[in-house]
């Protein structure tokens, strides 16, 4: 099967086309170009102003006195020490439904948690 490429939908064809312009056309032209000047908004006017966003960047020399800043580099500390257990509660870990592990205390039986369903 064979695809057929539709003029204009080729990304090889990278040449414009000039298009055949009607007989008032220009005079429309003209008329939209006043209008757009007349509202300042041709793009020869548009060049011709400042571009700003509306947002002003502030001034923080004048407040940098106030601020008060430090030089002070904390130490890097190494790995923080695990957590131990100390107390004498918890005897072992036993493995309940699912490889859920808990915890097993002093007169509990790890089988009954073996035992034990959802």
């Amino acid at each position: 099967m064979t695809m057929h490429i539709v003029r204009g939908m080729s990304i090889i064809n990278t040449r414009k086309r000039r298009r055949n312009k009607q007989p008032g056309e220009a005079k429309s032209i003209e008329a939209h170009n006043q209008w757009l000047r007349k509202r300042g908004l041709h793009p020869d006017q548009l060049k011709l102003k400042e571009k700003s966003s509306g947002a002003s960047i502030p001034d923080y020399a004048a407040t940098r006195s106030k601020i008060k800043t430090s030089d002070v580099v904390t130490p890097i500390t190494g790995k923080r020490k695990a957590q131990e257990y100390s107390g004498d509660y918890i005897v072992g870990i036993a493995t309940m439904h699912k490889s859920n592990l808990v915890p097993v205390g002093r007169g509990q039986s790890p089988e009954e948690l073996a035992k034990m369903r959802r």
